[in-house]
């Protein structure tokens, strides 16, 4: 019998959790945030599985995918932490989560918690603003015009943006040809651009809790 790389055998034969071991269970999206953190930090007791960003179109779904990660992966690790915000369940995933006996990162979404949960609620006065962050530069055609029809129907765009007066690039790395394609975005949808340099903001605080 295989048995996972991370795991021991009990006294029983059965595979049990490897002392210290956690899996990061999180939105697609993170993944390469999350990735280039436990490099810098040589959190080698850390894994990761990712869930499809594109969940983010159906939010609802969100906490019946995670739990079913979580049961999937849980007998093989001491700890699994959810990598998910909010994101638009209404505190679904939340209550989910304490169901399940698992920790969530805080904030509603991950524009809150990249770039502060603190600094991001003092900005009340930024309904109007739509928000980037690198994923989403990089995967704009994909989450944004395909979804949205804009690559068929151009003259839509505003009527779905017409009421947002810029777009804010929250930036995790310092990348020029990132920031041109943020600013090229931001004139697709004929907003003002901003630029914040965020870095990986409460995301590297939430998961430095989980280290040894």
């Amino acid at each position: 019998m295989s048995l996972p790389s991370d795991s021991t055998l009990t006294e029983t034969g059965l595979a049990a959790p490897e002392k210290g071991r956690i899996l990061l269970v999180a939105c697609g999206a993170l993944a390469r945030e999350i990735l280039a953190l436990i490099e810098a930090n040589g959190w080698q007791h850390m894994s990761l599985t990712c869930l499809p960003a594109i969940l983010h179109n159906r939010p609802e779904a969100i906490p019946d995918a995670v739990e079913a990660a979580v049961t999937k992966h849980r007998d093989a690790y001491e700890t699994i932490y959810i990598v998910y915000a909010d994101c638009g369940t209404g505190g679904l995933l939340q209550a989910r989560c304490e169901a399940l006996g698992v920790e969530m990162i805080a904030g509603p979404h991950c524009y809150s918690f990249f770039e502060g949960n603190a600094t991001f609620a003092q900005h009340e006065d930024e309904v109007t603003a739509f928000y980037l962050t690198d994923f989403l530069t990089r995967q704009f055609d994909a989450f944004v015009t395909k979804p949205l029809g804009l690559d068929r129907h151009p003259e839509l765009r505003d009527i779905y943006f017409g009421n947002y007066t810029k777009l804010v690039y929250l930036a995790q790395v310092d990348d020029p040809a990132l920031t041109a394609k943020a600013k090229t975005h931001a004139a697709t949808l004929g907003l003002a651009f901003e630029r914040r340099f965020t870095g990986y903001g409460d995301l590297a605080t939430a998961l430095a809790t989980q280290a040894p």
